[in-house]
């Protein structure tokens, strides 16, 4: 291949949108708190290596309307969520593997922030979240299995089952 050269990635086409715009605010779905959507509590596990743990969303008890949702809508919506908090990385996540040096695009994701992730991966568990039987779920995912930011507020994106 003598015609062919290599040349880095253009980064400067990576921008991030303005989350801050009115029609943003303007949408927020104000029927789940965020507190509600994901609950402060300890996950019970560190990441090793190149792992990310996720909190995923939890699902709302309510509708919109007012109405109490059923138990079994509620564990339909969890367990197919696409949606979640960084919680923590490993020492070595969005590092090369070889060298452990950092990724020259640096970390894709920092704790606090909101990702897509997907729907089959990771490794899943429970934890109890207060005294009214409700649990968080958190997953464990390699680096590389992130699919993207999640730049608008997270409680607008549908989970699709």
């Amino acid at each position: 291949m003598s015609g062919a050269t290599s040349r880095a990635p253009n980064l400067s086409r990576l921008i991030r949108p303005d989350t801050t715009s009115a029609n943003v605010k303007a949408k927020l779905d104000a029927t789940q708190p965020m507190s509600s959507a994901f609950p402060s509590c300890e996950p019970g596990i560190v990441p090793f290596g190149s792992r990310v743990l996720i909190q995923i969303r939890s699902p709302k008890s309510k509708s919109a309307g007012g109405i109490i949702l059923p138990s079994d809508v509620k564990e339909s919506e969890k367990w197919n969520q696409q949606v979640g908090r960084v919680h923590s990385l490993g020492p070595v996540a969005f590092h090369d593997r070889k060298t452990l040096q950092p990724w020259p695009e640096g970390e894709w994701a920092q704790p606090g922030m909101f990702v897509r992730t997907s729907k089959y991966g990771g490794d899943k568990w429970e934890v109890p979240v207060g005294d009214q039987g409700e649990t968080a779920l958190f997953v464990m995912f390699n680096d590389t299995d992130l699919i993207g930011e999640v730049t608008c507020d997270p409680r607008l994106v549908k989970a699709f089952i």
